[in-house]
């Protein structure tokens, strides 16, 4: 009796014990991030693709193109790629035959030493107003996909194609968000039938950063704040992604396509910009990004997609000093040409691996602990 009652009382830190010790023992993630290159100061993409593999924990790239000469250097790295299929090309993509020469030009070559997983075809389609580009986008993935099964690839190389959040046509509060009138059933309705079959993901571009503005900026880049409800659902939300990629989840669940995987292909917060933006800062950015990986990678998910990770690609790489437009647009970038970090953000390999070892350290003073409950039990 006496013996029985000391080990039920033992088992209840002991469970404590092991649940910390599963809780803190966890490998940090790897994340996904867009290599642009519109720039000329950039380390060679050989360079790139090893300064990625080694010293960082991103083990996801994407590109906005088919570029063959950062395909070749990401041979035998392991690294999953993305390419791109330029939007001026799409029309030709529904033709099954210039489908088919895309992939044994830009694709086949390359593989399997370089690990493309998902071919996008151009890059926020809907946002261009051009009806050639939105008319041929659905019938070129569809093409694009028929081209890859007759190559044996489609279980290995899914398509898709990013959207940017102009896509909704009301986003707040999130459960009661929509896609736009006429896109809804034309385009998106097919194109989410399509992926659910090919088992593809829906790609969103969420940007906190161009809804942010001087009351709402804590919200924006996930500080503390008042948070935000919604009144339908009685769920509240402590910062805008969660509430941007929920109001992406309420609209494709509105078109009865709420099982489609989403995946965030863009999204970012520059270091600088014009000193009228707002929260355009070193700050600003790593608050953004920092927390961003840390939330993705955490499997705490968004309150209408609870418990989940998500597969997101950071924008971008690099700052970018000939793109056009503002100050803010050459500034996105995580890394200087130099391939030092612009700012404070938890990509780099050492600082993960000490991370790590601090965790099995205590995991090993845990499991000695649990040893010792035991024995004196």
């Amino acid at each position: 009796m006496e013996k029985t009652s000391l080990i039920s009382l033992a088992s209840t830190p002991n469970a404590i014990l092991l649940l910390l010790a599963l809780t803190i023992f966890q490998e940090v993630q790897g994340i996904g991030v867009n290599y642009g290159i519109i720039a000329n100061n950039l380390p060679p993409p050989s360079q790139v693709a090893k300064f990625l593999l080694h010293s960082t924990i991103i083990n996801k790239v994407r590109i906005f193109d088919a570029n063959h000469e950062i395909l070749h250097a990401f041979s035998d790295t392991g690294i999953e790629i993305t390419v791109t299929i330029p939007n001026d090309q799409i029309p030709d993509i529904t033709n099954l035959t210039l489908a088919q020469q895309w992939i044994k030009t830009n694709v086949q070559p390359f593989i399997p030493s370089t690990n493309i997983i998902r071919i996008l075809v151009g890059n926020e389609v809907l946002s261009t107003a051009n009806k050639l580009l939105i008319t041929s986008l659905v019938p070129a993935m569809e093409t694009l996909h028929i081209a890859l099964v007759s190559a044996s690839l489609d279980n290995s190389i899914k398509v898709s194609t990013p959207h940017s959040l102009g896509i909704l046509s009301n986003s707040s509060p999130p459960s009661s968000a929509s896609f736009r009138q006429g896109y809804d059933i034309h385009v998106i309705k097919p194109m989410l039938r399509f992926l659910k079959d090919s088992n593809s993901p829906f790609m969103v571009n969420p940007y906190p950063f161009f809804a942010c503005t001087s009351s709402n900026l804590d919200f924006a880049v996930f500080r503390v704040n008042s948070g935000l409800f919604d009144d339908y659902t009685k769920l509240k939300y402590t910062n805008m992604f969660d509430a941007q990629l929920d109001a992406v989840y309420s609209a494709m669940k509105v078109l009865g396509f709420e099982d489609v995987e989403i995946v965030i292909g863009e999204t970012g917060w520059p270091s600088m910009g014009d000193s009228a933006q707002i929260g355009v800062d070193t700050t600003s950015a790593s608050d953004y990004n920092g927390n961003l990986i840390r939330h993705v990678t955490s499997g705490e998910g968004t309150p209408l997609m609870p418990n989940r990770t998500f597969d997101i690609y950071v924008f971008g790489l690099f700052n970018e000093n000939l793109k056009p437009g503002p100050i803010c647009e050459r500034n996105f970038g995580l890394f200087w040409p130099n391939m030092s970090l612009v700012y404070d953000v938890p990509i780099m390999r050492n600082n993960v691996d000490v991370a790590n070892n601090h965790s099995k350290a205590l995991l090993s003073i845990m499991i000695a602990l649990n040893f010792l409950i035991g024995f004196w039990a």
